[in-house]
């Protein structure tokens, strides 16, 4: 559950950031999460609620913004959105690795008071 250490490090970014500010609550984190980004958004959920107890954020709201995924296919030059973890170009059929939008795992944005 490796959730829970990325959840640790978005917090550690946003104390840090909150502290700059001079804020002593944290009222909301904004995340954007990729679709491949390999994270399993419930447990992600339950990192969060457990590692900020007693913090700053104990009563911060976490909102995610997911991504879907997008490839591009260099034999077609068309962007596709992938149906599993093969990346298949739904018109040529063939195997791509570009990897356009989907493994993003960003703090885009909290709130402070």
């Amino acid at each position: 559950m490796h959730e829970v250490s990325i959840i640790q490090s978005m917090l550690d970014l946003a104390f840090d950031r909150a502290e700059s500010q001079g804020a002593n609550q944290i009222h909301q984190l904004n995340l954007r999460v990729g679709a491949i980004s390999g994270v399993v958004p419930e447990a992600l959920q339950f990192a969060f609620d457990s590692c900020t107890e007693g913090t700053i954020a104990s009563d911060a709201k976490l909102e995610i913004e997911w991504v879907k995924a997008i490839c591009y296919c260099p034999q077609c030059h068309a962007e596709f959105t992938p149906y599993d973890w093969v990346y298949v170009c739904p018109r040529c059929e063939r195997l791509t690795h570009e990897i356009r939008q989907g493994r993003e795992l960003q703090l885009i944005s909290l709130e402070v008071s």
